[in-house]
Parts: structure tokens; sequence; C-alpha cells
């Protein structure tokens, strides 16, 4: 079972230790508490909170830059009452100069998040897998990474360093970038959007020291790879961020172009849950009973 500490994962294992072990971390995208919860149940240890899945469902619309800190801080702050999976939180800039990031570090930590993500496109940002991306200049961004750093309460909150710069300055310049955030003291590093296995590659072997994560987005400018091969290629965290998001939205269009022809929910009883089904994945039998037991009626049922 999963500690319901913050940065946990596994039986007492910080984030942070997890990170040490062979195996990487393959992490779905979350965007609020029911998708955390599915995915939880899933088995997986860790949820990366998507700010791009958060602004498909809360806003319904693209990950153009349009949510703030406090609807971020909302989602992770309901996500983690409700499940004590590690918790990746993307922060978008840091919604930005130095100082804001700092104020996003203290409230997302707070917030229950295990790592926290900045990057270095300019505001408003894009999607990383979109095009006409701008960049703030690499000693901004490694000031942002220092006063992430030095906000953070705990030293198992993680750091996370994105630069997009692939699409903006070229690979070379984007292993650049990366490497003067790590000495900067990101504990991990997200070059966005390689465009090629070469790349990832190299982006895999490029920093020994640090760990990389790599992005898979089905659509995307990355090549599609398992966790196994990113993983042999020197990748510790995998993340699927849009993912979830993505599969639901294609699941509804089918549920409500069916529902809108006939009429009826009949002809898909087969691909939901019902009423009583969804009520126990959600636990509401475990509610109820502690309803009864804090007000004494199990006690005197027993009677």
């Amino acid at each position: 079972m999963m500690e319901t500490e913050a940065g946990k994962t596994g039986v007492g294992v910080s984030l942070k230790a997890r990170l040490s072990q062979t195996e990487a971390v393959l992490a779905p995208g979350a965007y609020d508490a029911l998708s955390a919860l599915l995915i939880a149940q899933a088995g997986f240890e860790a949820a990366y909170l998507s700010g791009a899945s958060i602004a498909y469902t809360q806003l319904g619309r693209p990950d153009i830059g349009l949510l703030d800190l406090s609807q971020v801080a909302d989602v992770t702050a309901r996500v983690r009452d409700r499940v004590s999976l590690a918790l990746f939180v993307d922060a978008d800039t840091g919604f930005g100069n130095a100082l804001n990031v700092q104020h996003t570090v203290r409230i997302l930590e707070r917030a229950g998040a295990a790592a926290i993500q900045i990057e270095d496109q300019t505001a408003p940002k894009r999607c990383g897998h979109l095009a006409g991306k701008a960049l703030i200049s690499a000693s901004e961004m490694t000031g942002k990474v220092k006063a992430a750093v030095d906000a953070r309460k705990s030293e198992d909150t993680l750091i996370i360093a994105r630069t997009d710069a692939i699409a903006v300055e070229g690979f070379e310049r984007a292993l650049e970038r990366a490497a003067l955030y790590h000495d900067a003291g990101a504990d991990i590093l997200f070059v966005e959007a390689p465009q090629d296995l070469g790349q990832m590659q190299r982006l895999g072997s490029a920093f020994p020291e640090a760990v990389m994560l790599a992005n898979m987005v089905e659509g995307g400018k990355t090549p599609l790879l398992t966790k196994d091969q990113l993983q042999a290629l020197g990748f510790r965290i995998v993340i699927s961020p849009g993912s979830l998001a993505r599969a639901y939205a294609f699941m509804a269009q089918e549920f409500l172009l069916q529902l809108r022809r006939t009429g009826s929910t009949a002809a898909a009883r087969d691909r939901m849950l019902d009423f009583t089904q969804i009520n126990a994945l959600l636990g509401l039998g475990e509610l109820m009973a502690a309803g009864e037991a804090y007000e004494g009626r199990r006690g005197e049922a027993a009677e």
C-alpha cells in the first residue's frame, strides 16, 4: 500500500529514494481526483498532474498558458486528499519570475506535490509539442531553478527543470541548457520534444548523474517507446501526461453519439460502470461505515 504522506511511494519510500532504483517510474497523466484514483487502483505508484490535461478538462481549452497557480494548486490538493500517489506537478513557467517561482513551489509543496516542474518558455507558454514557442534566457531560467531549490521546505520535494530549446534553438543548445539547469540544482531534467531515436539515445546518456524524464505524447514530435525501451536508453521517469484525457475524450465522443442516435445508454451497458459499481469504486461502503461508526449507529444495531 502507498503511504499517506505526500511524496511517498511504496512502503515508506520517498520519490527521491525510489528514483535511485533501477526500474524507471511510469506516471500516467492525472487531471482530477477521479483520474488519480483510477491510476492508483490500476497499481501505479505515481501520477503526473498535467497542466495540459487540466486545461483540457477544467477549461475545455488547449494547453496555451491559460491556467494559473490557484487552479493547479486546487487540483493538486484535491488529488492529494484522495490518493497517496507520488505526484509530479506541472507548474508551467512557475507563473512568473524567480520570486513567483518560489511562491509556486511553496504553494504546491504544501498542496502535496512530490516533484514540481518549471520550464524555460516565455509566458504565455504553449504545449511542448506545439509550434511557435519562445524561450526566456538560459540565465533567467537558471535563476528560476535556484529560486525553486531554495524555496522548498524538504529536500524530498524534487525540482524538475524542463527546456523547450530543441524546437527553438536546436538540439545542441538544448543539451547546454539542460546542463546549466542541472548545475543550478535541478533534481530532474526534462528535455522536451526530441524528434528521433538518435536524439533520445543522446539524451539518455548525456547526463549520467541526472535523473532524466521522457514524455510520451501520442501524435507529438517524439517517437513512442515503451517504459522498458526508455529505461534501457537511460531515462528514469516516463510520463504519459495527456493520454488518459485523450482516451476519455475518444470514448466519451463515441458514447454521446450513440446516445444521441439511439436515445438510450443500453447499447453501451457492457462498456460502462453502473450506479452500484461506480459507488463501489469511489468507496461509498467505507464512507457509510465510517459515518455510522461516528454516529454510534453500528453499536446500536449490534445490540
